[in-house]
């Protein structure tokens, strides 16, 4: 990324954690940051790094945030995971409505580079991948488990197919590319780690699924922050606009076995990680039941489902990808990390078995749900297996 003080960077969904996380590591590179988001980050703003609160289901929002911009990150989105993933119809709105106002509002405020966070989901339902490539074809719409990874395909085709779009001055062509990302953790992250230590500190984290020779990818999110300074860099003159019009994917260097993964982080805040394994089959079946249960009685309790079909083929089946595309043509160079310095984070801030949990309302109903759904799944099984 270019350190000319005339480089001014907006981030959608800077409020979020690889936003703010994006935001800063530019800052100090020189750029001028701009976050956008309908609310701000939870973490402090260094002075440099100007927040502008809006939504980007509003394009006259939008458009003013893009003022004076020379590059889009467009990192906001809704429906990743857990309840959120079951808000159809606001997934729609944020993820396909809110790509077209990022869109039209490049060529309205002549911004002539745009940075798409994607998703592996794009190309994966639930089927093995070894060593994917870009090459492989979306995955068709009506595939998708969940509304999030539907909009998100939508959303990168949308982005790519904007790729040489004339901007309203006639001085020059909007450039855009997408980097399909693996699931992105850190110290600091708050959508699925902190979740995952709630599972564990409640004693709703009993089991394993799927083989044990499940590989998956992750992304620290400092090599994700890293690709897309690249892929800006990649939509410049300067660079020959090798990015323009492509999609990467990015994670770290090699697939992990999800849940090995995750046990130093587990039992590093000292709990017991559990050993009894389900075949992945009845925990996806179990999922679909929970989101029919979620959907009947949402308009009365939003409980959080433990699993989502979406989560659990994410975390349970093959899919990895190859990161030679992004490597050869963007200088893509992914950093080791480990658990090690997220546990640690997360152990400064007071998480743990150490800690005494009080026990609220949502845990007592959550767990009451839980059971309930167990009991009823135990007795319909047999009814239908007979």
């Amino acid at each position: 990324m270019s350190e000319s003080p005339r480089e001014t960077v907006v981030i959608t969904g800077g409020g979020g954690y690889f936003g703010h996380r994006l935001g800063c590591l530019l800052s100090k590179n020189g750029v001028r940051v701009v976050l956008f988001d309908i609310r701000r980050p939870a973490q402090d703003l260094p002075d440099e790094v100007q927040f502008i609160q809006g939504d980007v289901r509003s394009l006259s929002a939008v458009e003013d945030a893009f003022t004076n911009a020379t590059c889009i990150i467009h990192t906001a989105s809704y429906g990743m995971s857990g309840r959120e993933q079951l808000q159809t119809q606001l997934i729609e709105e944020v993820n396909v409505t809110g790509t077209d106002n990022v869109i039209q509002a490049c060529v309205h405020k002549n911004v002539p580079r745009l940075v798409y966070t994607s998703t592996f989901n794009v190309v994966f339902g639930g089927q093995t991948i070894r060593n994917g490539d870009e090459s492989m074809e979306y995955l068709p719409l009506h595939r998708h488990a969940d509304n999030y990874s539907r909009t998100k395909t939508i959303a990168e085709q949308k982005v790519l197919k904007a790729n040489g779009l004339q901007l309203a001055n006639k001085s020059d062509h909007l450039r855009t590319c997408a980097l399909r990302s693996a699931g992105i953790y850190g110290p600091g992250e708050q959508r699925h780690l902190p979740r995952i230590i709630k599972t564990v500190d409640q004693g709703l984290l009993m089991f394993l699924y799927g083989d044990h020779h499940n590989r998956v990818q992750f992304v620290h999110v400092d090599n994700l922050a890293s690709a897309h300074m690249l892929a800006a860099e990649g939509l410049t003159a300067q660079k020959k606009h090798v990015a323009a019009g492509k999609a990467y994917f990015i994670a770290d260097r090699h697939p992990v076995d999800n849940f090995e993964f995750l046990r130093p982080f587990i039992e590093g805040l000292g709990y017991k990680y559990p050993t009894f394994r389900l075949p992945l089959f009845f925990v996806y079946f179990m999922a679909y039941l929970t989101e029919w249960l979620h959907f009947f009685i949402r308009p009365f309790y939003n409980f959080q489902p433990l699993l989502t079909r979406a989560e659990v083929y994410k975390t349970g089946v093959t899919h990895y990808f190859n990161l030679g595309k992004a490597k050869e043509e963007l200088g893509y160079d992914p950093e080791p990390f480990s658990m090690d310095e997220v546990t640690k984070w997360f152990k400064a801030q007071g998480y743990g078995r150490q800690v005494t949990v009080t026990t609220s309302n949502n845990f007592v109903w959550d767990t009451v749900l839980f059971l309930l759904f167990l009991v009823v799944l135990l007795a319909w099984i047999p009814r239908v297996v007979g």
